[in-house]
């Protein structure tokens, strides 16, 4: 991230800041903090986290991940989609890493609007607490893409080629173009994305694969 990335990261997960963007020496002061804790170093200009401020960034995210609450209730029914407050309280720089580690684009509809992209868990919250705040387990999908996900009518696989459930059927041109038509084609994940252990893991339970 260059410095004014950082202003800008800082903005959106801290309004109540309200410093002017274009003054640096907040996010400066910032970065600088993190360099003197070796959690961030500095290359040609640009910051990025140490092994050590990825270690830090995701034990801090999994204890604050731990102190929400658990789901909303109530059961899936044709037309709704169940979700819970965790899937919904992830950690905003949590979130705006992972946004970031992927351009702010959904890697299977290319949404590119923040507001409509969720942090989806491939190994899920609930069932893996462990792996809640662990950046190699989640990819940033629109929400449509991340209740199709999590229904398992689509997965990638550990080439991340998309998968898609043979029973999966749609009206729908938008899930036809970016999922059903593009069945078998690779999926773009920056290094450093989804871990593809994660990804076999993850697929071992998705039973129309082994079909």
């Amino acid at each position: 991230m260059t410095i004014e990335e950082i202003g800008r990261q800082q903005l959106e997960t801290h309004p109540e800041l309200g410093w002017n963007p274009e003054n640096t020496d907040m996010s400066k002061q910032r970065a600088n903090w993190l360099r003197s804790l070796g959690l961030v170093t500095k290359t040609d200009g640009r910051y990025s986290l140490t092994e050590e401020g990825r270690e830090f960034v995701e034990g801090a995210v999994a204890e604050w991940a731990d102190t929400s609450t658990s789901s909303t209730g109530g059961e899936m029914s044709a037309g709704t989609y169940e979700t819970t407050v965790h899937a919904r309280s992830v950690d905003p720089e949590f979130r705006a890493t992972v946004l970031r580690e992927y351009d702010w684009t959904c890697p299977v509809s290319c949404v590119d609007h923040e507001g409509l992209l969720d942090v989806a868990h491939v190994l899920s919250w609930s069932e893996y607490p462990k792996r809640r705040a662990d950046l190699g387990n989640v990819l940033p999908l629109s929400k449509t893409h991340h209740a199709a996900f999590d229904r398992e009518l689509f997965t990638i696989d550990s080439e991340y080629r998309l998968r898609v459930s043979p029973d999966f059927e749609t009206e729908s041109e938008l899930l036809q173009r970016t999922i059903v038509d593009r069945a078998g084609e690779q999926v773009a994940i920056p290094d450093g994305g989804v871990k593809t252990a994660y990804l076999r893991e993850y697929n071992q339970e998705v039973t129309w694969l082994g079909e």
